[in-house]
């Protein structure tokens, strides 16, 4: 039987969680709302949950480039389910062997991961490397290395939840039973490891997905291998550009009138945050549940 006291702080507790979530859900709403909002209206009256006049005009500007929406699409979710799946085996594999406390050299190695998570060359060595060193500039390899595949936190991450979480009794039952390393990693480890795997997979799938700065810097000439972030941010670009340049844009013949251009900020905003929003809920228990057990212990 609860207390007085206990279902106060219950309720108390409920309260205060819902009010933060509706903290987190409401900007979504009013940015899905406003993305269908007249641009007039917008500029004239701002963001509001019931306005004016309602418009899907952001989308059809957005969308009617083309298949090149479609195109980008393509690319950002091969380049996520590629990216999250190397990302992925690199970290499990790694995190791993770091876990073992007989592995060589293990403290020499942890160092260097968390080194890793203080300092970093910086752009132009990196863009150095990258171009000129590994040639892989204006290529979907230029998508898919450069500073995604591991991240030491995750690393980190993966490595407490090994330590805190896989009973070494169990795994000393596989090695007593004949199994090798790789196969008690695989029949045993990793059915044990799901929620962790989630929490990374969905780390790394976010962080492919919302990815644009390796586009950005390494796709000079191939516009064909431009993500739904870097496509996006290309139009950005183009409707900044003919706002700055008005005069120019009107004696060239150019309406800016029907160029929609705060709808659409919040389309592309839309169009870019879906894919997320989607499949999070899917994934959510064992998100929670490997965030809390990986942070258990160093």
């Amino acid at each position: 039987m609860r207390t007085r006291e206990e279902r106060n702080f219950q309720i108390f507790a409920h309260v205060v969680m819902m009010i933060l979530s509706l903290l987190a859900v409401v900007p979504f709403v009013l940015l899905v709302i406003s993305s269908f909002t007249d641009n007039d209206v917008l500029i004239a009256d701002g963001y509001s949950f019931t306005p004016a006049k309602w418009s899907t005009y952001a989308y059809e500007y957005i969308f009617k480039t083309g298949n090149s929406v479609v195109h980008a699409y393509g690319i950002s979710i091969v380049l996520t389910l590629i990216g999250t799946a190397l990302a992925l085996s690199i970290t499990t594999l790694l995190a791993y062997a770091l876990s073992k406390p007989d592995l060589p050299f293990r403290s020499v190695l942890l160092f260097l991961v968390f080194f890793t998570l203080l300092f970093n060359g910086g752009l132009v060595p990196t863009y150095i490397v990258y171009s000129n060193m590994l040639n892989i500039k204006n290529s979907f390899w230029a998508l898919l290395v450069p500073g995604l595949l591991m991240n030491g936190f995750n690393v980190m991450l993966m490595k407490s939840y090994f330590c805190s979480s896989i009973p070494t009794e169990i795994l000393d039952a596989a090695y007593i039973d004949g199994a090798s390393e790789y196969k008690t990693f695989l029949s045993v480890v990793l059915p044990l490891s799901k929620p962790i795997v989630a929490t990374i997979g969905l780390f790394a799938g976010i962080a492919y997905w919302n990815d644009w700065m390796n586009g950005y810097i390494y796709l000079t000439k191939r516009t064909d291998l431009y993500s739904v972030q870097n496509l996006l941010n290309r139009m950005m670009q183009n409707i900044q550009y003919l706002s700055q340049n008005s005069s120019r844009v009107q004696d060239a013949g150019v309406g800016l009138a029907s160029i929609p251009s705060v709808s659409v900020r919040m389309a592309m905003a839309t169009v870019g945050v879906l894919p997320i929003l989607v499949s999070y809920p899917f994934i959510q228990g064992n998100f929670v549940k490997g965030i809390t057990l990986g942070g258990v212990k160093g």
